[in-house]
């Protein structure tokens, strides 16, 4: 009773002279490598019982007194915040037990936000499992008073139990972090692959995000980035730390290399493809590999390897057509597997486009066309994938492709103008991006129809293509955001001269679509009156040195900074601005 009386002493004296402390984990962005993000962890005095988070949390739930430590530690969250800019956001925990406490006084979080200039924007009520949520209904209540006020909400833990799963389903929260239980060794581990595939399925169809917890290894980051997780966290890529976060170099740049399209669940490299296979050693005797695929009649062939290095190919029907000779069962039966394996299989990197392997693989002889394709992953054995998976791969992407394309224009749409635009940030060469936009659209369509309308908007795609073909590169990209937005993607090394071609074919070729009528003045889309001769086309032009990292996000504001410029000026013009770069250009003309 005395030790327990003194631990209660303490424990006050720490909340009443505010000795805890917060710490804060980075989670980082598994689209550019980039910090999303911190998790505000709570420390107590590094000389006592308290400093574990766990036996302070617990020591506070048996005593009653949970809402009062959660209350200082949100404030101290608050108050320590390291995020470095507004798109940053902030990660608090939060019991479900204090949800339901009389004390859990709503409009008190608020005001210590603004005491310390941050928003509820900012901030994601993380909620964690002490203590399952027992009444749904309330905490949705409750849940969604936070919501109407900006604040976020996320459930921690998933995939660790029952309880966890039906958070998610009850409460829909923004965000979901998978549980370390299902993160760790997932690259050599099927199931957890397939669930996690799973759980990435739902969140595209719900619109949550999902954050993937305790990251301690390389191969667990590439598996994450390449199923879609949308950010990652854990000890690989930041400790909790009282200071902002660096991104190891090595680390981002594996992230750009297997990243997934955002917005799109199609296949576009090889590795997305490949299945386990049976492998074995040069060495090993026929009579083994025979005796292998009599047992296992679903098999089709298996990979011959030298120490993890796949050096050559036994298909199962040319391995029994070589045993059913007169002599050949005892000829071959003791002699090892490498004397009559295939030793010119196909064999790709996990990184190869699927459409390259395709033409690879449907290129080989006849009798050669449907053997299995070899993976690799760093050189060593990653997988198979077969020829009908990759030639079904590839339907499905121009099915997708054909889908998605805008039916006004048939240019790309916003799921290809993403994949291209991941593609060339990923390939890290210079490229260009033109983002163009109809000026008094809304004003052209309401006076001369949507049929004229719909004219106007398929021939400003027809001059984007045609100053592609005139000023651009074979490999250069076009496409149709929606309603009167284009964007093009080129590599040009003339990108100015590219935008006055957009602008001078446009000008000259507008005004067929007037009829011969005259006015003075149109109105904008917010009904003011504006001294105008008509549509104009305001032009972004965003040239991605790509020196230092850029990002989609960077791409994409930049050019709504050059677009609102662009906007503010009579006439068709475009303003650029370099990014990827130490230097900063800006240019209207």
């Amino acid at each position: 009773m005395k030790a327990q009386s003194e631990m209660l002493e303490q424990f006050y004296k720490m909340i009443d002279k505010e000795y805890i402390y917060s710490v804060y984990q980075p989670i980082i962005s598994l689209q550019d490598g980039q910090v999303m993000g911190y998790e505000a962890l709570t420390r107590g005095p590094k000389d006592s019982p308290f400093h574990s988070p766990l036996a302070m949390f617990q020591f506070a739930e048996q005593q009653g007194e949970l809402y009062l430590l959660e209350q200082l530690a949100r404030e101290k969250a608050i108050k320590g915040s390291i995020l470095e800019h507004p798109q940053q956001l902030l990660f608090i925990n939060i019991s479900s037990q204090v949800l339901y406490d009389p004390g859990f006084v709503p409009g008190k979080t608020l005001e210590i936000l603004q005491k310390y200039g941050l928003r509820p924007s900012n901030v994601v009520f993380e909620i964690t499992e002490r203590s399952s949520i027992e009444d749904f209904s309330l905490a949705q209540k409750i849940l969604d008073h936070y919501r109407k006020q900006g604040y976020r909400i996320a459930i921690d833990d998933a995939g660790a139990g029952y309880s966890s799963l039906q958070a998610i389903a009850e409460l829909q929260p923004d965000f979901i972090k998978i549980d370390r239980s299902l993160i760790e060794n997932i690259h050599k581990n099927k199931v957890k692959e397939y669930i996690l595939e799973t759980f990435v399925t739902f969140a595209h169809k719900m619109n949550i995000s999902l954050i993937a917890e305790g990251i301690e290894h390389a191969d667990e980051l590439t598996k994450l980035t390449r199923l879609g997780v949308h950010y990652a966290q854990g000890y690989l890529l930041g400790k909790p730390n009282e200071s902002p976060a660096m991104v190891q170099d090595i680390h981002k740049m594996l992230i750009w290399q297997h990243r997934k399209v955002q917005g799109g669940s199609m296949t576009w490299s090889i590795g997305d493809l490949k299945t386990p296979v049976k492998v074995f050693d040069k060495k090993k005797l026929i009579s083994e590999v025979a005796d292998y695929f009599k047992k296992n009649q679903e098999a089709v062939g298996a990979v011959i390897v030298d120490e993890e290095v796949p050096i050559g190919l036994m298909m199962r029907d040319r391995l029994f057509q070589q045993l059913t000779g007169q002599y050949a069962f005892s000829l071959f039966w003791n002699r090892t597997i490498d004397s009559i394996m295939d030793e010119s299989p196909l064999i790709v990197d996990e990184l190869m486009p699927v459409e390259e392997v395709s033409q690879m693989a449907t290129s080989r002889a006849i009798n050669h066309l449907y053997d299995l394709v070899i993976v690799t992953s760093n050189g060593k054995m990653g997988g198979v994938a077969s020829i009908r998976t990759i030639l079904e791969s590839i339907t499905n992407v121009r099915m997708e492709y054909a889908r998605v394309a805008n039916p006004l224009t048939g240019l790309p749409g916003n799921l290809q103008i993403n994949r291209e635009l991941n593609k060339r940030i990923s390939e890290n060469k210079p490229f260009h991006v033109v983002y163009a936009d109809l000026d008094y659209f809304k004003w052209f369509n309401d006076r001369f129809g949507f049929q004229k309308g719909d004219q106007l908007i398929q021939y400003t795609a027809d001059i984007m293509q045609q100053s592609i073909a005139v000023c651009g590169t074979p490999h250069d990209f076009v496409g149709h955001v929606g309603g009167d937005d284009f964007i093009a993607i080129s590599a040009t090394l003339s990108p100015k001269q590219l935008c006055q071609e957009i602008i001078r074919r446009f000008e000259q070729g507008v005004q067929m679509f007037y009829e011969d009528e005259e006015w003075e003045y149109v109105w904008d889309r917010s009904g003011n009156k504006v001294k105008s001769e008509g549509v104009t086309l305001s032009l972004s032009l965003v040239v991605c040195v790509c020196e230092s990292p850029i990002s989609l996000e960077h791409i994409s504001q930049t050019a709504a900074l050059l677009k609102k410029k662009a906007k503010a000026h009579q006439g068709s013009i475009y303003y650029f601005e370099k990014i990827g770069s130490s230097g900063l250009e800006l240019e209207s003309v």
